[in-house]
């Protein structure tokens, strides 16, 4: 799998493979988000508008991943200036993918949009003890920046991928 097409303002359909992945993950007793969490309501906000859902589709048209692509991220980066960064948030590989080294061709196409759109980073968030997780990203070339601790016993490591 070389070419993954981004396709953006597609929030039912990414939510659709967010509730499948997330599914898959939590039959293997993984901690992920529960199907609550993943609907139109809860997801688009004012910094996740529908123009921010993302779906990757192959050559032929095979759905094989999604996202959401904000501009923006308050919550974990509120003094980062507008516009150096994307913040990626919910990247989910449909099972039938997975294992192909698809995190990298998907971030690959990202970093090809953040090029053509002058941004220099893609940013994102994860728990810090999420190590499968963390392993991923750290092997695309992602760096921890930032540990926060949420008080609640859990930390957050802030992510960074300089385009």
């Amino acid at each position: 799998m070389s070419e993954i097409k981004l396709h953006f303002h597609r929030v039912d359909e990414a939510i659709a493979v967010m509730r499948e992945v997330a599914a898959w993950g939590r039959e293997r007793g993984l901690r992920l988000w529960p199907d609550e969490w993943l609907t139109r309501q809860e997801l688009v906000t004012e910094q996740a508008q529908p123009e921010n859902f993302c779906v990757g589709l192959t050559p032929q048209g095979a759905c094989v991943c999604s996202f959401i692509l904000q501009k923006e991220d308050s919550e974990y980066w509120p003094d980062a200036p507008r516009g150096e960064a994307v913040y990626l948030h919910k990247l989910c590989v449909r099972r039938n993918f997975a294992h192909r080294q698809m995190s990298r061709t998907i971030m690959e196409a990202v970093k090809e949009e953040c090029r053509n759109a002058g941004i220099r980073y893609i940013r994102l968030d994860t728990a810090l003890d999420e190590r499968v997780v963390g392993k991923i990203y750290l092997d695309m070339g992602f760096r921890i920046v930032r540990i926060i601790d949420c008080g609640n016993g859990r930390s957050m490591a802030l992510y960074e991928l300089e385009v």
